[in-house]
């Protein structure tokens, strides 16, 4: 990850409510709808040898329910006799019992090992899907949640090696033929692990292309495997192709093959060989002093050094610059000098325009010199620092300002994760070309907001929680800040039982579930019908959003769940329930 660009995530101001009041809870009744299920879904319980976490986030926690973003309110379960089941809503009031798509050939009880069955929605016609015994399958469907257009056709079907999920896919048309890239993940055991969990993650990266020869099959033309140790939170495909977006809690780098390994293995001897730094350089208050060692047939004539407020450019002979770039300050270039040392060096003096300011360093983005400090600079830097230390815990806690202290953070402001990292991966090069550093920006939930751009994902920031939508196209404003739930970072860390979180694709609410029967919903501020006055503040209210919370009539855990505009949609063991959250006008 040394090469890789180190970004941030900047949140639009506009967007965010300092003056928030909270969630007002609402009585109004929500309109409940439930389907009794022909059969029961299809849950994998987790065996005695899926024991860790990582386990129970890939496979203990995982979403039953798939939501066709291509298609307004369309959802998809697998049923435990392997049959793909649709229910398409029109008409609250009219609902039809869901219907059989699709039939997996394959006996999903005489796997042992296997785990729960996956799709994935990669276009308006495609589908990815894994039967859980390690065999993926490509089908296309026509146009979807319609019984008279919707044919599922299995174009492509091959065993992949040890069973997985289908964690995202796209399609997309490269040199004038249709491919569709997949992203699978496994957890594996891992021998050479003996001292953490015994198990590590792979995320395998498969493209299947059309043969444009003889039968226009189609057939595996890549496949790439990142490993890491621990499940992500969000794994996604930029829609070209070219690339893939990861945050996870550890890293993850591509595993190479040998030949692959032999190259990089020279590459890393050659970049271990300590350097010498280019130049070295020291300042004052008032000059930057810098050094730079010159080959011996090089004379007075062969050096051009040019000087302006905020660059520098040192060449010698004809050969490219050999320093050259912005300053970190400006510098008086009139008075800026330079001479040839008697042990064959070249001392430049710049004399610095704001007189008194320490420069981190001399050319911005420049790791090739070495600043040299003085022992007096060394003990003031030191000094500086000396009020931020202590040999004493908590010297004076009854002063002013005193230390934090641990004991005041509530528990749902702990974080676990506080390591968790968004990474972009190249496809071509297979290196990391964007960092973000996540800190305590805690992952809480994706939605796919436009199904041909990548799932947004939110973040919890502070006690809000923001929304972020990639834009691989745009490497300028590459994840964009497009809505914010106020508040809800907070509210959601006090739900000790929450499973699964969503919100609509409009942003209008966000809700999450616990793992019985309860749904929370939080609605956006929204103006007033009638006059509200805050008592404490004697001001008029203007907006005021509002939490609801609806209770399912089931004792049966909930395995799916999912929000569009008008509704969520809740699975259950037997049940599929349909709350009705906005009208459609």
């Amino acid at each position: 990850m040394a090469g890789a660009a180190h970004c941030s995530l900047q949140a639009k101001r506009l967007l965010l409510d300092p003056k928030f009041e909270g969630y007002k809870l609402s009585l109004e009744p929500l309109a409940c709808y439930q389907l009794g299920l022909d059969a029961a879904v299809a849950e994998v319980q987790l065996r005695d040898d899926q024991y860790t976490l990582d386990h129970m986030r890939a496979f203990g926690m995982y979403n039953y329910l798939h939501l066709d973003s291509w298609y307004q309110d369309n959802v998809y379960y697998v049923d435990q006799f392997g049959r793909v089941m649709n229910l398409s809503v029109t008409l609250d009031t009219a609902l039809q019992k869901p219907r059989e798509v699709f039939r997996l050939p394959t006996d999903l009880t005489a796997c042992d090992n296997r785990l729960c069955a996956s799709m994935h929605f990669s276009s308006s016609t495609w589908v990815t899907l894994s039967d859980g015994t390690g065999r993926l399958y490509l089908i296309k469907s026509g146009k979807r949640g319609n019984s008279a257009s919707e044919k599922w056709e299995i174009v492509f079907n091959e065993e992949l090696g040890s069973p997985f999920i289908v964690a995202h896919s796209v399609s997309f048309i490269k040199s004038d033929a249709l491919s569709v890239a997949v992203l699978l993940l496994r957890v594996e055991k891992d021998d050479l692990d003996t001292k953490g969990s015994g198990f590590h993650v792979t995320l395998e990266w498969v493209t299947i292309a059309e043969r444009k020869e003889d039968d226009h099959g189609y057939e595996i033309t890549k496949r790439r495997v990142l490993q890491g140790k621990s499940v992500p939170h969000y794994a996604a495909i930029e829609p070209s192709g070219d690339g893939l977006m990861i945050v996870s809690h550890k890293p993850f780098t591509f595993m190479h093959s040998e030949s692959d390994k032999l190259e990089e293995n020279d590459d890393s001897k050659v970049s271990n060989e300590k350097k010498d730094p280019l130049y070295y350089w020291q300042q004052t208050e008032d000059d930057v002093t810098v050094t730079v060692h010159l080959p011996q047939d090089i004379t007075k004539d062969d050096i051009k050094i040019r000087f302006s407020p905020d660059n520098i450019c040192v060449t010698l002979k004809d050969q490219p610059p050999l320093i050259e770039g912005k300053l970190y300050s400006s510098v008086d270039h009139e008075s800026c000098t330079w001479v040839i040392r008697e042990d064959k060096s070249l001392e430049i003096s710049l004399i610095k325009k704001n007189e008194g300011s320490r420069w981190p360093e001399l050319i911005v983005g420049d790791t090739r010199g070495e600043l040299i400090l003085d022992p007096s600079q060394c003990s003031e830097i030191a000094e500086s620092l000396m009020h931020l230390t202590s040999e004493v815990m908590n010297p004076n806690p009854e002063k002013e300002n005193p230390p934090c202290n641990a004991q005041e953070l509530e528990e749902c402001d702990a974080f676990l994760e506080d390591g968790a990292s968004l990474c972009r991966f190249d496809g071509n090069t297979l290196k990391v070309t964007h960092i973000i550093n996540l800190g305590s920006n805690q992952y809480l939930f994706s939605v796919v907001v436009n199904p041909k751009e990548m799932p947004c994902f939110c973040l919890r920031h502070d006690v809000d929680a923001l929304l972020w939508q990639p834009h691989s196209d745009q490497p300028e404003n590459m994840w964009e800040h497009i809505a914010t739930f106020n508040a809800l970072g907070y509210v959601q860390a006090s739900k000790q039982d929450k499973k699964f979180m969503a919100c609509a694709p409009d942003y209008s609410y966000a809700a999450l579930c616990e793992c019985l029967r309860r749904v929370f919903i939080y609605r956006q501020p929204t103006p007033l019908a009638t006059v509200l006055y805050n008592r404490k503040e004697g001001r008029q209210v203007g907006q005021v959003a509002k939490q609801l919370v609806a209770t399912l009539e089931s004792s049966d855990p909930i395995l799916g769940f999912q929000a569009t505009s008008e509704r969520l949609f809740v699975l259950t063991t037997k049940t599929l329930f349909l709350i009705k959250v906005n009208s459609g006008n």
